[in-house]
């Protein structure tokens, strides 16, 4: 695929487009909705995208992916495990409601609720506890290497409109909602101005935002629509209903590029696709009355991996648009290394005898529970596998669903109403510790909310805890090297790839566009012509 990349920023990509209209009006579109508003609900990719267009953080993650301030003008240390922060004066919530200390603690304390999903950002932290109205100190639990990396996923909500409108409590039940996940009142550069679930969002600028000045973009609305057909996503975009779609069916790039008023941008992501199993039933949901559960067994696990053939989902389901990885974390993630990255063989003949080995020589059912709207080509990817599986045996039932209901069936640790399921993970701290609390342990705060099959070593537990306080890197790296190696040899899940960024856009209407290895739209950067 041609490159049109127009200047490499770090892992991103930023491309300016010639264009003569006029609209300030931005309209885009990826294939499903937010899974809502609340900034402290749910921890997914194009929900916290839009929570970082309306609330504001202490740090902010710039286009070129360095951290600047936000609500936050300046950051000490003050001994091994105290960090103070000023607070920028004179910023005001979407109501008006000013914004303090106030907010910041009380931020902090719903946003560890054990029932939010967004707990895991900040899990080393013991307290944060008010000094003045424009200053916090936040003391962690020991010393903690990654603290700032962490806090432009430390979204800070008004205390006296969330008190007001009964919504300290996080709600994240399958058919539960509460007022602040159905509305918004951030301190971002945009507000909500509707939000019609699975038909569109529309923000508009938030004209007393504090950074007004310094902002790229120039829109006057933006409309978010889900579009969960990837040809229609496709036909909107060409017929100009759209100005901007992601991700681009992998077929359609040419197409896109080969259009006078379409340009398809493509550039790396940081997202890892994988496998996981249920790992701690003693039954299986799929054997019942047999008082076993396959995927207990290592040999089963090793016999899953080496029946697929990774290289031809790369060929033909990706077109080449995918890097396979034998790791759980993507190049550009602090932490990864790359000689762990190999993979173990595809090998359909050792995984038959591995399955005899364990005691199923002829197999034995499985649910594959798959989305069919939130990764690059997941669907056809996990049709792929199927007959992969069942050529070693293994009976499989294929469950493929919208994201929202795929995550709440394998999502939650009380629930994990799954035996096979596919699952993607980019770090929101860019660093290894992320993945080791939320995919790879369990039974802490903060930990565990996306292991899925609860995957649990004791060693891989206690290195955890240590690489959240080890302030030494080459220590903290010799850590992490080990964790992910003991995870690797259990095969606790099942690395596929990174797969590729793929965006459509109208040159006619945008004139510039930064895309992030993050896959977000991130609106302050979005210009139209």
């Amino acid at each position: 695929m041609r490159n049109v990349f127009k200047k490499l920023i770090l892992m991103g990509v930023a491309v300016t487009l010639a264009g003569i209209a006029e609209a300030k009006t931005f309209r885009y579109a990826t294939t499903g909705d937010v899974l809502g508003l609340d900034p402290h609900a749910n921890n997914e990719g194009p929900t916290n995208t839009m929570k970082g267009n309306l609330y504001g953080r202490l740090l902010h993650r710039k286009a070129d992916l360095s951290l600047e301030p936000d609500l936050a003008t300046k950051w000490e240390k003050l001994d091994a495990t105290t960090w103070r922060f000023s607070l920028r004066q004179g910023v005001k919530f979407h109501n008006g409601n000013a914004f303090n200390a106030d907010d910041v603690v009380f931020s902090y304390n719903r946003q560890t609720q054990e029932s939010s999903d967004m707990s895991f950002a900040l899990a080393t932290v013991k307290e944060v506890r008010k000094v003045d109205d424009h200053t916090v100190d936040i003391i962690t639990k020991g010393p903690d290497p990654i603290l700032l990396l962490n806090m432009p996923i430390f979204y800070i909500v008004d205390k006296e409109w969330t008190e007001a409108n009964n919504a300290f409590e996080v709600v994240r039940a399958s058919g539960s909602t509460n007022f602040a996940n159905v509305n918004a009142n951030g301190t971002g550069p945009f507000k909500l101005v509707d939000w019609v679930q699975d038909t569109r969002l529309v923000l508009e600028p938030n004209p007393n935002y504090w950074n007004t000045a310094n902002v790229q973009h120039n829109l006057t609305r933006a409309v978010f629509t889900p579009i969960a057909n990837d040809a229609t996503r496709v036909a909107a975009l060409l017929s100009g209903e759209i100005d901007l779609m992601y991700p681009v069916p992998l077929q359609d790039v040419n197409r896109l590029e080969n259009d006078p008023n379409t340009l398809a941008m493509q550039g790396p992501e940081l997202r890892t696709i994988f496998l996981g199993f249920d790992q701690w039933r003693d039954e299986s949901l799929d054997m019942p009355g047999t008082g076993k559960n396959p995927f207990k067994d290592k040999r089963v696990r090793q016999a899953v991996f080496q029946a697929i053939n990774i290289d031809a989902i790369k060929r033909v389901v990706m077109r080449n648009a995918a890097a396979p990885t034998g790791l759980m974390i993507a190049p550009g993630i602090n932490g990864f290394q790359d000689d762990m990255n190999d993979r173990a063989p595809y090998d359909q003949d050792g995984a038959k005898k591995l399955l005899a080995e364990a005691g199923y020589p002829d197999g034995f059912p499985i649910t594959f529970d798959c989305p069919n709207d939130r990764y690059v080509n997941d669907e056809k990817i996990c049709t792929a596998i199927v007959p992969m599986l069942e050529r070693v045996g293994i009976k499989v039932t294929p469950n493929f669903q919208t994201k929202s209901k795929h995550f709440n069936k394998i999502g939650l640790p009380e629930k994990n109403n799954t035996t096979f399921f596919m699952l993607g993970w980019t770090p929101g701290s860019y660093d290894a510790l992320n993945p080791l609390m939320q995919l790879m342990t369990m039974g802490k705060p903060g930990h565990g909310d996306y292991n899925c099959g609860q995957y649990n070593n004791p060693r891989v537990d206690e290195l955890t805890e240590m690489i959240k306080t080890e302030m030494d890197e080459g220590k903290r790296n010799a850590m992490i090297r080990e964790a992910f190696q003991i995870h690797k040899d259990d095969f606790g899940h099942i690395p596929l790839h990174q797969q590729a960024l793929a965006w459509g856009v109208r040159k006619d209407t945008v004139k510039s566009v930064i895309q992030r290895p993050f896959n977000d739209v991130d609106l302050r950067y979005v210009v139209m012509n």
